[in-house]
């Protein structure tokens, strides 16, 4: 699955359109605990956002796949 759009919200969670056209909520805020996601604890960081397609990715060199949103997406249609 393939991501289409993604934009980063103020409450550490991601708008997300998957490909299929479903659109939903995925909460990144589980994830900030780990190393590889501490400098998204900084709103800022955390707003530099990189879609790869199958995988989004930050400045900072933390990512996600495109797999593990899509499976923690509260879906909105």
């Amino acid at each position: 699955m393939r991501i289409s759009e993604i934009k980063a919200n103020e409450d550490f969670t991601l708008q997300v359109i998957l490909e299929d056209g479903h659109k939903g909520i995925f909460d990144v805020t589980p994830y900030l605990k780990y190393e590889a996601f501490q400098e998204l604890k900084n709103i800022d960081s955390f707003k530099k956002i990189m879609n790869g397609g199958y995988f989004i990715e930050w400045d900072c060199g933390a990512d996600l796949s495109a797999d593990t949103i899509e499976a923690h997406l509260k879906t909105s249609g």
